[in-house]
């Protein structure tokens, strides 16, 4: 399944995998649980000494693996934070950067397992017989495999181990809540459930694998007391006691008794699926049970349904009915439409103190209480409703089937939101649906403006952050929505209502079980033939929405109307030209696409045309099909009426069809009197409206028709359109369009229709309640406040009725009738109007004092008592709008900034009314404490009230109103409110300071907690912004600048100003960054065990804020390496006298190679460090003492034996010189003449005026004023930069510049300033554009570019005089025989390889060294694996003489190979930039072809390789031969008992067989896979060959001698060039290898290297699984398939027929027994599935399944007889078989099946 190879390779790490939990608990409700775990894994490697497991919190008593006492040791690094020195040491509040390091290191060692167990010695680990096969799956992204490694080698199985794990769990902290009565809250009933608290919950309640994709079967028991009440348990059972139930993940098993305590009960409970532990669930406590019965008018009779169970603690028994009506009828659309339920039932348990509102695991949602509800909500049932309803949708998307990926998550959590959405719309209908969908659109495009990244990042590793989460599920569902409309438009589909029910069923039955986004988008392009790609990566992969901008005009002589598109991009604009957030965000440039365009024309006909978009701007003509013009619109329609039904009734057939266009469905009667329209102040058109109105030749045009679009859409046209299209069409999105048109130009006509669509019914009622928020903007006084006039008109139905019919409205009393809101959609348009009556404001900001009078009326004349529903949601729609109204929009600023305008101050009538305001909201803030309103809703509002008067400086800001709120005993979500006005007064006072941080620590409300330790944070920016903070700055006119645009950049360094001085301010400032309470109880805190992690992060925040951290040293890493002992020197040339041998320096970690053999001699190795973690080090001496300061792993060049003294070589035979030194045959080195840092700074091949003139360009940017940030590495802690090297992958800095200048490891000046631009590349990629560390950046580019300039001119010029010098003559080097050829091998593609000869020592030598383990008889390779972040920084160079002591190696090694006429050479790979050390200047460079081993030496001195690694792929050349994978015949598993046929021979090959085996070619399959790769997007740059003019690379064909492309891999597969299936496979790895080793890492080119080699990689498993694939031929298959069926159908033969189950036949020991089970029905099944490869492993399955019976049961049983004759049977119905397919068939029969089946013999063989 594609599940388990997602997990493959973290069970391969990890070294097993988990097969079956159980998990036996104890609870007593006291916080307490105990018991323990038994664990069955099974290994994966026979290296396994180690199990590591997730266990945090638990107290491990006793460890057992296989019933053997195991040592353990459990460590939780989060539970063991310290700061600080010696023990006792106080707590240093300024050391806050150093707990979040540790912080940092804790949770990153916590991934790797709390709890160790060491396999006991007496524990074997035993070969189970079987194989398990990698899982191939035709729709999975395939695994990366090792090159010439076969594909489908079985992995041994291992016997299962079983781990019992016995652990108690006191007062947990995280994972599992209890919840207790207290004081506080004495009505609470207790209980306990498994929450999830933090992202490893899982693991702190039971030990176990913490992982998403690690499943396996569950078994669960647990104890409970039978009752919580103290009741004596008689012979009868009590009837008002509440007994306690267990509900659990997983299906009930049984419900018993205690067998020792009476007063206890066992719950036992299975899931047969596998399923991970963060999907188990479980809740106890005494609920009440509520059996939700069957919908039979959903169902339609059928019964299929699984049970569905609610539970709820004692109290709430009533809500359950009416909160959980809609499940039933969700499950049977969800069964109906996209299959059958995952699992066996469906349970519901709501609890409280739940810090989310669900928690949704396998069978089992876990729920908050607050979604309980009874009858008379209104508000809540639908929150309800769709709360449940996703829960439920869950368990198909996101239990059942998990994202493949963390990058995948976006799709699983919209594809449960959308099928959700699909329920919503059979369960509210179409309109609530489409309005749904529309508003989500609006808040999409507000947010996605460039700040949001896309909702699918394939690079991304981690899970979306919290922050980003809300936003992608906003999101996704409306992808997938306009997805779903994009495939239904293909004319073969029904969108996605086909693609969804196979990917459910595809997890159904266990086939597929995770989904990618890749797969999905691939099921959808085959279901539907279209193709998803550009879509994907406009609205999957990339960001932003875009923003259209459409006209229209008709033009007569074409007879067509020109619609103007104007495309906008906001998202990409934002952030365009800052590369960071460019390759962060990814914002689409331009959207392309289709949209449908609507035009209503004169006929009332509309017809759709489709425009389709490809550019920011385009004029598109669009054909108009009406050739009349259109009725006139009716403005006056009370007249057009009279008139049209006057003349139908005379028999005028045209004015009946006239009659017909006059809307009737949206017509309102009591407009029909004049006296009424007067009333109302209804408007008509005028004369120029209606001369307008008749030369329209269309009604109206509608833009994105089919909704097909995220976007913000502004069409122009005229108003009279809007109010046809408000009119006429029935969409419910077409009417919104046409409100939010029409409230941009208000004017009083518009009012009127506004008006009028509130009146209509017929109308949604959504759509009725937007038309009155719209009237808002009518209420202008260019209108004389009209639209507030109908705003009061229209709710005076709602009152009594004024005793005067004339009397004026804005001075009426609205005295409400009593409440009735049994018209739900009357209700919502009530709340609108008073949402809509309390925005109406003065152009001073103030609302008429009638708004506020209008709203205190209906706080006091409030009447509910004869009301079915409760009115606490709408008393608070009134509470807000007071709350709204009695503050003044104007900003405070205004009267002081702008001398003609006139601050408004508050009159005597203000304050009067506010003291009425605050009045009505302290009675019912009363009369919630003695009725409460549901969860307390009123007293939220009222406390809302308060605070927004107080923001706003119209009540004292007093901490006293909302302090006694804040405590224990009130409502969480009242505490919550409480508790955001608190942090809105001085909060930071020492007592108020002391109460907060207690209720971080201590609070026991989980939400309370995570609430107030959040707002501390915010509340901070919030009160400085409001001016409660008086910041000190010393700028007081920086405040007001003028925004003219001319100065951006000013802007934002003012901005950035101010927040550092604001910074500054709030940590010198005596009540808060200063304040002792913070100081000395925040590290505490943050230290506790038990505080909740979200609370201790924000405390870290909080710190960053307000407490300066403590200076610090940058880290150092420190690498221990052992010291190898060394050979004595005993070479009488190499004496003590002679200087110390140099240090050959490498770049990268030296660690000890495994493959060293004990007679080896060593050469002192000194890795070079990157720059990135130098610091000045000593020059380690070279002495035979261990230097331990020295970080390198050293290795002594050997001395050179007395009797192998070389004879002098003959003068052609001297080496050449190599860096101004020539060896002398005797030895004796030369003095070197040149400076010391001179040699070593040219060690690859500098000149002296480039190293000059690099050197003082160095010491000028150093010294440069813009050059302090990049003066040293960046420090993520230090720096505060934690994701910088997840984005720079190549670090660089004018440190580590400087080391590598004097280190000798540039080439030339070029190199230096690639190194630059590198740095200058890295800054600006990872800052945003306008940021400090951007504008120094472009300050020092350019001052280098300047500096170089001149730089570069200048040495051109010397070099020109120099070439006029004679060069001085090279001797040639020492003649070499020719290369003989040698076989391919396979280098390795990941390091390059430093290749030298050394002598070997004598014999004394060998003795003295001390012996290692026993090595393969090779030649010796010595690894070292480069890092380029472990080593600390090279010494300054000083020259010992070791440079020429190698020269003297080297060239006495060339004299004693000239001697003995054997070829030597000493050979290396070409290192790039960083990785070159001195070696590379002594050495002759490797060539770029494929590398030839020379031949062994006669002398018998061994070979040293030292393999480090480079920075940028290795060259391509040497591409390693591909060995022709084995593939397993369609994945399935290939058991050890079959070993008697071809497979088992195959898995016998000898480890010294030949690496590759050379598969002929298969072009038709061949072709077929080329075609597939080149037809992935990605693939565009790699069809043809690169052109270094065309593709701006003029360096190519220089760096890539063997370029490739799969043009010309076509070219040459067409005229038959390649023989065998390697040869193309090694063809097309050359084409991802150049490109990465031209192109560097994460770049475009080299990401689209990975996706296109990923999809090779698949397809070339598939073609070779083709080209090998083995099975028995149709004819050999039908007949054992005949024998089969024979004895199947033969009763006699019954024992054999199915599987033994060892639990109903009563023999548990059989599979301990018997490793390798086989019975009929199972061979059978296998040979269907083409198991078997020959007719012979077909016989030997059928003789282990006799074996096994007579085995277990004995030859003399019964059973054992029977297995003897079925065998006999066997063997002759067998023989009869063969013989008559031999004489009977004919050998024409048998050619053809074998021509059908078996086309290319000759390479099974191969393979064999």
């Amino acid at each position: 399944m594609d599940s388990r190879a997602n997990a493959q390779r973290e069970q391969t790490r990890r070294g097993f995998s988990i097969s079956h939990q159980k998990v036996v608990l104890e609870i007593d409700f006291s916080g307490c649980l105990w018991g323990y775990t038994e664990i069955t894994i099974v290994p994966t490697s026979k290296d396994l000494k180690t199990i590591n497991l997730h266990s945090r919190q638990c107290t491990i008593q006793t460890v057992t693996v296989a019933n053997l006492p195991a040592e353990f040791t459990h460590h939780d690094p989060l539970a063991n934070l310290t700061v600080g020195g010696a023990q006792g040491e106080p707590l240093d509040c300024h050391r806050h950067p150093e707990l979040k390091r540790k912080l940092y290191s804790a949770l990153q060692e916590s991934d790797e397992g709390e709890l160790s167990i060491a396999i006991p010695l007496e524990v074997a680990l035993k070969h189970s017989g079987h194989s398990v096969n990698p899982v191939v799956n035709d729709v999975a992204t395939p695994e990366p495999q090792t090159p010439g490694a076969p594909a489908s080698q079985g992995v041994p199985e291992f016997a299962p181990i079983s781990i019992n794990i016995a652990y108690s769990l006191r007062n947990p902290v995280d994972g599992f809540q209890f919840v207790f009565p207290t004081e506080s809250y004495p009505y609470r009933v207790p209980h306990a459930y498994t929450t999830p608290s933090s992202p490893d919950a899982a693991r702190c309640w039971v030990p176990c694998i913490d992982n998403l994709w690690e499943k396996c079967t569950w078994e669960f028991e647990f104890v409970v007391p039978r009752y919580l009440e103290e009741i004596s348990v008689e012979d009868d059972e009590p009837t008002d006691a509440s007994p306690t139930l267990v509900v659990c993940s997983g299906e009930l098993v049984e419900q018993v008794a205690h067998p020792y305590s009476s007063h206890k009960t066992i719950f036992l409970f299975s899931q047969a699926v596998l399923t991970s532990v963060q999907h188990i669930a479980f809740a106890a406590g005494p609920f009440h049970m509520y059996s939700i019965p069957l919908d039979h008018i959903a169902d339609d009779g059928n019964s299929s349904q699984p049970p569905m169970y609610a539970f709820c603690l004692p109290g709430h028994e009533s809500l359950l009915t009416t909160s959980t009506s809609c499940l039933r009828a969700a499950m049977g659309f969800y069964t109906t439409e996209f299959g059958s339920y995952p699992f066996g039932s469906y349970k519901l348990a709501f609890v409280d103190e739940m810090p989310t509102q669900r928690f949704d695991s396998s069978t089992l949602s876990v729920l908050s209480v607050d979604l309980l509800h009874g009858e008379d909500a209104i508000e809540q049932a639908l929150e309800t409703r769709q709360a449940l309803a996703h829960a439920l949708a869950c368990q198909w998307m996101g239990i059942n089937i998990q994202p493949k990926f963390f990058s995948d998550t976006w799709l699983v959590n919209g594809l449960a939101l959308y099928i959700t959405g699909l329920f919503v719309k059979k369960l509210l209908g179409n309109n609530e649906y489409r309005f749904r969908l529309k508003k989500d659109m609006q808040r999409v495009v507000e947010r996605d403006t460039g700040t949001m990244p896309p909702i699918c990042q394939p690079t991304r590793l981690e899970p979306p952050d919290a922050s980003e989460i809300a936003f992608i599920n906003l999101k996704a569902p409306l992808v997938l929505h306009i997805l779903d409309r994009k495939l239904g438009k293909s004319g073969t589909s029904l969108g996605l209502s086909r693609v969804l029910p196979k990917i459910f069923l595809s997890a159904l039955t266990g086939e597929n079980n995770t989904i990618s986004t890749h797969m999905f988008l691939r099921t959808c392009r085959k279901v539907s033939g279209v193709d998803p790609r550009t879509f994907a990566e406009q609205w999957i992969y990339g960001s932003g929405c875009p923003t259209f901008a459409f006209s229209a005009a008709f033009n007569r002589k074409k007879m067509a109307v020109e619609i103007t598109m104007r495309q906008d991009c906001p998202a990409y604009k934002m952030i365009e030209g800052n590369e960071h957030s460019m390759a962060i965000t990814k914002p689409v440039r331009c959207f392309e696409g289709q949209m449908t365009v609507r035009i209503h024309e004169a006929d009332g006909t509309p017809y759709e045309h489709v425009l389709d978009i490809q550019s920011h701007f385009k004029r598109y003509e669009v054909p108009f099909n009406t050739k009349y013009k259109r009725v006139r619109r009716n403005t006056k329609r009370y007249l057009a009426r009279q008139a049209a039904a006057q003349a139908a009734a005379e028999g005028d057939t045209e004015a009946a069809e006239a009659m017909g266009m006059v809307d009737m469905g949206f017509g309102l009667e009591v407009w029909e009197k004049e006296s009424e329209r007067n009333n109302w102040k209804v408007e008509d058109w005028t004369e120029e409206d209606e001369t307008a109105m008749s030369g329209a030749t269309y009604e109206w045009i509608r833009m994105d028709a089919d909704f097909e679009w995220i976007a913000d859409l502004k069409f122009e046209q005229p108003d009279f359109m809007w109010v046809s299209q408000l009119q006429r069409d029935r969409d419910v999105v077409a009417q919104l369009e046409a409100l939010h048109a029409l409230a941009q130009q208000p004017t009083k006509i518009v009012s009127s229709t506004l008006t009028k669509t509130v009146l209509v019914s017929n109308y949604y009622f959504r759509i009725r309640c937007e038309a009155a928020v719209a009237l808002v903007h009518c209420s202008i006084p260019r209108l004389d406040y009209l639209g507030l006039f109908h705003l009061f008109k229209l709710f005076l139905r709602y009152c009594y009725d004024p005793e005067d019919p004339n009397q004026d409205l804005f001075n009426h009393t609205y005295v409400p009738k009593p409440n009735d809101f049994s018209d739900l959609s009357e209700y919502f348009v009530r709340k609108s109007l008073i949402n809509a009556i309390s925005r109406t404001r003065y152009p001073n900001g103030k609302s008429p004092s009638i708004v506020r009078k209008f709203l205190i009326d209906q706080l006091r004349y409030n009447d509910n008592t004869s009301n079915a529903y409760a009115d606490g949601f709408y008393i608070c729609t009134i509470i807000s709008a007071a709350a709204y109204a009695t503050v003044s929009t104007a900003s405070p600023e205004r009267g002081e900034l702008l001398p003609s305008e006139v601050r408004t101050e508050y009159n005597e009538e203000d304050v009067d009314l506010l003291k009425q305001s605050l009045a009505e909201v302290d009675r019912y803030r009363d009369m919630d404490r003695l009725i409460p309103s549901t969860h307390n809703n009123v007293t939220i509002a009222c406390l809302e009230f308060y605070l927004v008067l107080m923001v706003a400086n119209l009540i004292p800001s007093a901490p006293i109103q909302f302090f006694p709120l804040t405590r224990e005993g009130n409502y969480t979500q009242v505490r919550i409110a409480a508790f955001d006005g608190l942090f809105m007064t001085k909060w930071y006072t020492p007592p108020i300071m002391n109460y907060v941080l207690a209720v971080m620590a201590h609070d026991p409300s989980r939400s309370v907690r995570r609430h107030v330790a959040r707002n501390a944070c915010h509340s901070l920016a919030l009160l400085v912004q409001m001016g409660e903070m008086k910041l000190n700055s010393k700028d007081p006119e920086s405040l007001l600048i003028e925004e003219d645009g001319s100065i951006p950049d000013k802007n934002k360094e003012s901005r950035k100003s101010e927040i550092d001085a604001m910074i500054k301010a709030l940590r010198k400032d005596k009540e808060v960054g200063k304040n002792e309470i913070f100081r000395e109880l925040m590290m505490p805190i943050a230290l506790a065990p038990d505080v909740d992690h979200e609370v201790r992060w924000c405390l870290l925040k909080l710190a960053d804020l307000l407490i300066k951290p403590v200076e610090e040293t940058a880290p150092t890493v420190k690498i221990h390496i052992p010291t190898i002992a060394t050979a004595p020197d005993v070479s009488p040339v190499l004496t003590p006298l002679a200087p110390k041998p140099r240090a050959i320096k490498l770049n990268g970690p030296a660690t000890q190679s495994p493959v060293i053999p004990n007679h080896v001699p060593r050469v002192k190795i000194r890795p070079s460090t990157p720059a990135s973690v130098r610091t000045p080090t000593r020059t380690p001496s070279v002495e035979p003492q261990t230097q331990t300061q020295t970080k390198a792993v050293t290795f002594a060049v050997p001395a050179l034996p007395p009797k192998a003294n070389p004879p002098t070589p003959a003068p052609k035979a001297k080496p050449p010189k190599t860096n101004g030194v020539a060896p002398k045959p005797n030895g004796v080195p030369k003095p070197v003449a040149k400076p010391v840092h001179a040699l070593k700074a040219q060690a690859s091949g500098m000149t002296l005026n480039d190293l000059r003139a690099t050197r003082a360009a160095l010491k000028k940017l150093q010294g440069h004023k813009h050059a302090k940030i990049f003066l040293f590495p960046v420090d993520p802690i230090r720096d505060h930069a934690p994701n910088y090297f997840d984005v720079i992958q190549n670090p660089m800095d004018l440190q580590t510049m400087t080391h590598k200048l004097e280190g000798g490891k540039y080439a030339d000046r070029f190199a230096f300033q690639a190194d630059f631009r590198l740095m200058m590349a890295n800054a600006k990629l990872y800052n945003p554009v306008g940021s400090f560390a951007h504008d120094e950046t472009l300050a020092l580019e350019t001052y280098f570019e300047k500096q170089w300039t001149i730089i570069n001119k200048t040495l051109e010029a010397a070099q020109a005089k120099e070439a006029q010098k004679p060069q001085p003559k090279v001797l040639p080097p020492v003649p070499r025989a020719p290369d003989p050829p040698a076989p391919e091998s396979t280098p390795s593609t990941s390091r390059a390889t430093i290749k030298f000869k050394a002598p070997q020592p004598p014999k004394e030598a060998k003795e003295a060294t001390p012996k290692l383990p026993k090595q393969p008889k090779r030649k010796p390779k010595v690894e070292l694996p480069l890092d380029l972040h472990a080593d600390p920084p090279p010494p300054p160079y000083v020259d010992d003489g070791s440079h020429d002591i190698l020269q003297e190696v080297l060239a006495l090694e060339r004299e004693q190979a000239s001697t003995n006429g054997k070829r030597k050479k000493v050979t290396m790979s070409e290192v790039e930039d960083e990785a070159e050390d001195d070696l590379l200047a002594l050495a002759t460079p490797a060539k770029r072809g494929r590398p030839s081993p020379t031949e062994p030496s006669s002398s018998g001195l061994p070979k040293i390789v030292l393999n480090a690694s480079k920075p940028k792929p290795p060259p391509p050349e040497p591409a390693p031969p591909v060995e022709a994978p084995r593939i397993s015949i369609k994945g399935k598993e290939k058991e050890g008992a079959t070993a008697a046929g071809a497979s088992a021979h195959r898995s016998k090959k000898s480890p010294a067989a030949p690496a590759a085996q050379a598969t002929p070619i298969d072009e038709k399959k061949c072709k077929q896979l080329l075609s597939t790769l080149m037809k992935i997007p990605e693939s565009g740059i790699f069809l043809r060959p690169v052109d270094p003019v065309m593709d701006g690379c003029p360096t190519y064909l220089e760096e890539i001698s063997h370029p490739m492309d799969f043009g010309t891999i076509s070219t040459n597969l067409a005229s038959h060039q390649y023989e065998t299936m390697e040869e193309l496979r090694k063809d097309i790895g050359l084409v991802f290898s150049n490109c990465r080793t031209f192109n560097p890492p994460a770049t475009y080119p080299c990401t689209c290297a990975d996706v296109v080699e990923k999809v090779f990689k698949k397809e070339w498993a598939k073609v070779m699984e083709k080209v090998l694939e083995k099975k028995l031929s149709p004819n050999e298959k039908r007949g054992l398939q005949g024998i089969m069926a024979t004895l199947v159908k033969d009763p006699t033969w019954w024992v054999f027929h199915q599987p033994v189950d060892p639990v109903l036949l009563g023999i548990p020991t059989y599979f301990d027994v018997i490793k390798h089970p086989r019975d009929l029905s199972t061979i059978r099944n296998w040979l269907s599935s083409d198991k078997y490869e020959t007719v012979e492993a077909f016989e030997a399955d059928m003789q282990l399944m006799v074996d096994n019976a007579i085995t277990f049961n004995g030859l003399e049983s019964d059973v054992g007889a029977l297995a003897m004759a079925i065998r006999d049977r066997f063997r002759e119905m067998l023989r009869n078989w063969k013989a008559g397919a031999g004489a009977g068939a004919g050998a024409n029969k048998k050619r053809k099946d074998g021509e059908k089946t078996n086309p290319q013999p000759s390479k099974k063989a191969k393979i064999g």
